[in-house]
């Protein structure tokens, strides 16, 4: 009988559409993420909070480093919607691929800017653009619930409390007091930050106002980074605002739009961390597929043992599926009028839990050694874990998804 071999795939997997651009594109930054950001993700891993982001730190030649890959916010608007989406969802996952905290840190700068677009505030985008930048939501009295602006997740005999973040608007100034918490991404490097918070009108709060406030305005300070467990790359912290006056003319959102604002923001999140961890997941399946050729017991290598086989390919069809799902609500979501958030939620869920079960599974085949630094594994399951919580936990999430299946119509 012959043996017939299976089809031996790309790192793209199934990606069988690709035009020539695009496979350009994607073969391009899959050099740049292991030749640059690969050895940089682990050495910015192994130092303390305050030695990455310090003036000489590895960190900011990686970020000169990216501009010269052409993903700048000007040079994607240049893009028809559909073929943008396609080819930020590709370069991605493959900077993703090379480092999760890393990617995460190239992406956070991008929101300022993208934020504003969704607003319709082309002078807010065109403001932030070439900048550093971080979206600060989340408050240290409250986590994945600032997401829930018209407060459908909110129990019945409960609220949210009180924000710690507000800002009211005085004639053509909007006046910011409070605090954001330690997990606002790209805190620490940022120029400019896309702000969220409740506004503050005749002695009471409510949801919301969004804006764009220059971190150098008098009255803005920062928190130390934050020393945590995975992503250690893409540095968080605290902001503070004690009085800090913007001009009207950054406000994204009133209250009047909050609720749709925070909708289309969480959708077009949610979509780029599921899509990142897609990323994780690929690079810790390869490690183990690679592995498993290289490493012998019992004088073969252990990809000849059927239970090495059996979760190599348990890990290869959920990269896949998770793909899959991201890619499609990508699609969807350029090309519909409105963004369909379950979709978001959905693939934000799935791409975050395929990448810590495959890092999980990934880890157990190289055994022991997956739990030594000398080998990727141990970097990449606690780069996984973050995503399960990181814009909005999948709890919480998954309920803010199924209330948009409710139709009252029918009950």
């Amino acid at each position: 009988m012959t043996s017939i071999s299976g089809l031996l795939l790309e790192p793209t997997g199934l990606d069988a559409n690709l035009n020539e651009e695009e496979m350009a594109i994607v073969e391009g930054i899959r050099r740049f993420a292991k030749e640059v950001l690969r050895p940089a993700g682990v050495k910015l891993d192994r130092v303390t909070p305050e030695e990455m982001v310090a003036p000489d730190s590895l960190l900011w030649q990686v970020l000169a480093q990216t501009k010269e890959l052409g993903l700048s916010f000007g040079a994607m608007m240049e893009l028809e919607p559909l073929q943008r989406a396609r080819i930020l969802a590709l370069a991605s996952e493959e900077l993703a691929w090379g480092d999760g905290g890393l990617a995460g840190a190239i992406l956070v700068n991008q929101m300022p800017a993208l934020y504003s677009l969704l607003a319709g505030n082309q002078e807010m985008a065109d403001y932030c653009d070439g900048k550093l930048g971080c979206w600060a939501i989340t408050e240290p009295d409250h986590g994945s619930d600032m997401l829930d602006a018209d407060a459908v997740l909110q129990s019945s005999d409960g609220n949210y409390g009180r924000p710690n973040c507000v800002a009211r608007v005085e004639g053509d100034k909007i006046i910011i007091n409070g605090q954001k918490s330690a997990w606002v991404s790209g805190a620490i490097t940022a120029q400019v930050c896309a702000l969220y918070c409740h506004l503050e009108e005749n002695g009471t709060t409510r949801p919301g106002i969004s804006m764009i406030v220059p971190l150098d305005a008098k009255g803005v300070t920062r928190g130390k980074p934050l020393d945590k467990s995975g992503l250690r790359a893409l540095n968080q912290g605290e902001l503070y605002f004690d009085n800090v006056e913007i001009p009207l003319s950054h406000m994204l959102a009133g209250p009047e739009n909050y609720c749709e604002h925070v909708y289309h923001t969480l959708a077009e999140a949610n979509l780029h961390v599921g899509n990142l961890c897609v990323g994780i997941a690929r690079a810790a399946y390869e490690h183990a597929l690679e592995y498993a050729h290289e490493r012998k017991q019992g004088g073969l290598p252990i990809i000849r043992h059927q239970n090495v086989r059996y979760r190599l390919f348990h890990m290869f069809r959920k990269v896949e599926a998770a793909r899959a799902l991201v890619r499609r609500t990508v699609e969807f979501n350029a090309l519909s009028p409105q963004p369909a958030l379950q979709g978001s939620i959905a693939a934000k869920i799935t791409g975050t839990q395929t990448a810590f079960e495959v890092a999980s599974d990934a880890l157990q085949i190289f055994g022991g050694n997956g739990l030594t630094k000398e080998y990727p594994m141990e970097k990449l399951l606690r780069d996984a874990r973050s995503g399960l919580i990181a814009d909005g936990c999948n709890e919480i999430l998954a309920i803010k998804g199924g209330s948009l299946l409710f139709n009252p119509e029918l009950v």
